[in-house]
């Protein structure tokens, strides 16, 4: 492809990417398969790797990729960015209201428009031409602190306002402000990630969104799922909205995230709005502490001014408190996955926004330490959302003599082995990986999507194999027979045939998916995508406990694994019982894939010299799981059906490619077929 062509391209794919990426995180809306847009993003990175000099900072691969900061830049902002007053009751809203309406007498005549009240980070976002140029935390309300390369990798703001024929042209210039936060379900898989590799998590989702938007690398903030809800003009070029709910429709139309904006003719219809939300906050996905009431004429909100750094043109109705003070009548401690320890108060059960709470979190046992909670103390609890309930310190004006600081355990609590701490981690570790309290999260976690991706073999299903004796180790899965589900309660020959079939298409994942599965202390996805791009296969890992210095120092030269982690990896393969786990695996025919991925199509193997084409949804099986598994035995993946196509493996609810196969007399196969076809090569 020559130059022209190739320059050509590439805008064709930043716009399509940046189409997708709409589509997806804004509007919840996608038209293309996770596959399919991994494909486009993955062109569009190789021709920009080709020619570096065509990279533009509003390119979607340009999401994370700036170096690490020093410390934030200061940023001016072109208009004062304000706070808001608070009213905590019906009465104290009528008061603002007869304030501004003694003011100017157009207050009387207007219309409110109420927005939730989201409890996140307040971001300031710049626009030229349509481009994402800058973006700023609020800061002192004058100045803020530039987290643009932060900003970028937060996947619902637009670095280029998409084009849309039937909306609003982005202006020359536009100066924006929205709510950057992360919703309560992201927040709670956050800290379990965070507290399973032992480190802090954090206490609420407004500390995490504020504290992953200012990171000093981007690349972290990247890995946070933050979303964002724009609702102002701070400044702009050209004809903007005069009113805030025409403001909102018109910055959905370019392309922003937007709160929903809801009109009323006048103030009381908008306070029973307000209490009506009351009782639902607990419906919305994020954390929200009240509901903003403004004056719907943008004109009058700038003549009403403002009164210190609040604007008259608008007041929060904050909900109320959440926090209670209840006894901590004893601290238990549960263990987690991958040997956590977690400290967990007993509460005297206290009713806290219409429910009865008897346990709370208390993160981890520094935690218990630097606020000096003790069995016996009077403590402040509070909830918020679906939140898991959490203690945030004692009273200590009500403790007693008897009361003595907390001792967390020296031996665990589920199996009574010695637990350990590691330095610079807050984490306490059970590290006994046949610890009963940890199997059933273990293979939970092994069967996973994006692990060994056992698709059909969920929690409930790895409950009733442990309790009917069937598995005692992750590698048991792999000896499980149809007659041994055949005769367990919710099992027909249909499902049996299928949950077998997926395990054994799972022996020929990547190596990096299976260490991942192992559940190594610290080692995520990206420590086992390094580790497994360093050693051919398990064995080869394994043999860092031969010389468990010499492993600990060759460990620490890739990128990504540190002391604690190396340690860790040397302990798990230093166990016997891990050892006769990795013995197990292999003569159950577990045979990962080196990193480069899949077995090369075209290599020795039962669909060698095949090509396959996948449309519809497939049992047991992801799209890119049934890709890896038809490339582990040799056969091609590839998107679009032509006459060179081999077979198409159709599942239920089949696309256009089922028509085209018919037409070019594609044979066409279902999973059986599949099946049939490689037991019948091998």
């Amino acid at each position: 492809m020559d130059e022209e062509k190739l320059h050509s391209r590439l805008e064709q794919l930043r716009e399509e990417v940046n189409y997708h990426n709409y589509l997806y995180h804004v509007l919840d809306k996608p038209v293309i398969s996770d596959y399919e847009y991994d494909h486009l993003l993955a062109e569009l990175g190789q021709i920009e790797e080709a020619h570096p000099e065509w990279i533009t900072p509003d390119s979607p691969t340009q999401r994370a990729g700036a170096p690490p900061a020093d410390k934030f830049k200061k940023v001016r902002h072109p208009a004062s960015i304000l706070s808001l007053a608070n009213a905590f009751s019906t009465e104290d809203v009528l008061a603002w209201g007869e304030r501004i309406g003694k003011l100017d007498k157009r207050v009387a005549k207007t219309g409110f428009a109420v927005e939730p009240k989201i409890d996140g980070l307040s971001v300031v976002l710049h626009y030229r031409n349509g481009i994402f140029i800058q973006g700023a935390t609020r800061g002192d309300g004058v100045i803020g602190e530039d987290v643009t390369n932060n900003l970028r990798g937060v996947r619902v703001l637009p670095l280029r306002l998409p084009t849309n024929p039937e909306g609003p042209k982005p202006p020359p210039y536009l100066v924006v402000r929205g709510e950057s936060f992360i919703t309560i379900t992201d927040f709670e898989i956050l800290n379990k990630h965070l507290e399973e590799a032992g480190e802090k998590t954090y206490l609420n989702p407004r500390n995490t969104a504020a504290g992953s938007l200012r990171q000093l690398d981007p690349a972290i903030t990247a890995t946070r799922t933050l979303k964002l809800l724009v609702y102002q003009i701070v400044d702009g070029e050209g004809s903007l909205p005069k009113t805030q709910v025409d403001t909102i429709k018109y910055l959905g139309g370019l392309g922003f995230p937007v709160p929903e904006s809801r009109l009323y003719p006048d103030l009381e219809k908008a306070i029973a709005a307000c209490q009506a939300a009351t009782l639902l906050r607990d419906k919305f996905a994020f954390e929200l502490d009240g509901m903003v009431i403004k004056v719907n004429d943008l004109d009058l909100v700038a003549d009403l001014g403002i009164v210190g750094k609040d604007p008259r043109g608008a007041i929060a109705f904050k909900f109320p408190a959440r926090e209670v003070t209840t006894q901590l009548l004893d601290i238990c401690v549960n263990v987690g996955r991958t040997g956590v320890l977690t400290p967990n108060a007993v509460l005297e059960p206290v009713e806290i926004g219409g429910v009865i709470v008897a346990k709370a979190t208390l993160h981890n046992f520094d935690y218990i330490a630097e606020k000096d909670i003790r069995i016996g103390d009077q403590v402040q609890v509070k909830r918020a959302g679906d939140v898991i309930p959490y203690v945030i310190g004692p009273v200590i004006a009500t403790r007693t003599a008897g009361q003595k600081p907390y001792i967390p355990p020296h031996t665990c609590p589920a199996c009574g082995q010695e637990v350990e701490d590691f330095e610079g981690e807050v984490a306490w570790y059970c590290i006994n990986t046949a610890c009963p309290a940890q199997l059933i999260r273990n293979l939970e976690h092994f069967v996973s999507r994006g692990v060994m991706e056992i698709t059909g073999l969920g929690i409930r299903i790895v409950e009733q194999l442990v309790n009917a004796g069937l598995v005692h180790d992750v590698a048991d899965l792999y000896t499980i027979k149809r007659e041994d589900l055949i005769k367990m309660e919710g099992f027909a020959d249909k499902k049996a045939d299928n949950l077998i079939f997926a395990i054994e298409a799972s022996k020929n994942r990547p190596l990096r998916q299976l260490i991942t599965a192992l559940g190594i202390r610290g080692v995520g996805e990206v420590v086992a995508t390094d580790l497994a791009r360093d050693f051919t296969d398990l064995e080869a890992l394994a043999k860092v406990v031969v010389s468990p210095e010499k492993g600990l120092a060759e460990l620490q030269t890739i990128e990504g694994v540190g002391p604690n982690i190396a340690q860790a990896i040397v302990d798990w393969f230093d166990r016997p019982a891990n050892r006769q786990v990795i013995d197990k695996l292999r003569r159950a025919g577990v045979r990962p894939q080196a990193d480069s991925g899949p077995q090369a199509p075209g290599k020795a193997g039962p669909l060698a010299g095949l090509t396959f084409v996948v449309t519809g949804s497939l049992v047991g099986f992801t799209r890119q799981g049934i890709s890896d598994y038809i490339q582990a035995q040799g056969g091609k993946v590839t998107d679009s059906v032509n006459a060179k196509t081999s077979y198409l493996l159709v599942g239920e609810n089949p696309g256009s490619k089922l028509d085209k196969a018919k037409s070019l007399g594609v044979p066409i196969l279902n999973q059986d077929g599949l099946q049939k076809l490689v037991e019948a090569s091998i």
